[in-house]
């Protein structure tokens, strides 16, 4: 009796690949959403420029100041940010940042919620950031012009230093330079992150 021996035929279970760890933090690194952190910039933008039109707002002051001549006489004067023209555009510019932060927080909101729109919103963030990156940097330049000499004065035009007289005016407009340019600098962030996003999508 002759017995037939039948073959095994191996069956071969298909190779599992591992995924190299560069890919993975790759594909983890492409799928983080800037949107989350566009929100938060722009929140924080909010809160600068807030802040800063409401320490310069509130700087006033009110010193008895020696009359030219007469090292005896003393008058009351005032000094109030409404008495330069370069603090009155730098409260105006900054305003007008502050409703922009407004508006383009809740533009970014919506992209988070509904993409659809997307590339239409990040195209006008990166334009506008750029754009009031340069308002807010001059009118804080301006500002901090006018700030200088009244911390330094000009002997050269006979301009004298008012911050040994008005130094709580002068503390409070410092305060606000400087978060005008926390502002400044929040913006370009901003411009960078709406580009780069925007650059992505369109290659994807």
């Amino acid at each position: 009796m002759a017995s037939t021996d039948k073959s095994a035929v191996p069956l071969s279970s298909p190779k599992s690949e591992a995924t190299p760890p560069s890919a993975v933090a790759a594909a983890a690194k492409s799928s983080f959403n800037y949107s989350f952190v566009d929100v938060g910039l722009r929140v924080l933008l909010f809160a600068a420029t807030l802040t800063s039109v409401v320490v310069m707002a509130t700087s006033k002051e009110t010193e008895l100041v020696p009359v030219p001549g007469f090292p005896l006489a003393r008058i009351q004067l005032q000094a109030k940010f409404n008495h330069s023209p370069a603090l009155v555009y730098f409260i105006a510019a900054l305003s007008v940042t502050g409703f922009y932060s407004i508006i383009t927080t809740l533009a970014s909101l919506s992209i988070v919620l509904n993409p659809t729109y997307s590339k239409t919103f990040l195209l006008f963030f990166a334009f506008f950031d750029v754009v009031f990156v340069g308002i807010v940097a001059s009118a804080t330049g301006a500002a901090g012009a006018v700030g200088y000499i009244g911390l330094k004065g000009n002997t050269h035009v006979g301009w004298t230093k008012i911050c040994n007289v008005y130094d709580k005016f002068c503390r409070y407009t410092a305060s606000s330079l400087a978060l005008s340019l926390f502002a400044a600098i929040l913006l370009v962030l901003l411009s960078m992150i709406s580009t780069f996003t925007l650059y992505k999508k369109i290659r994807d």
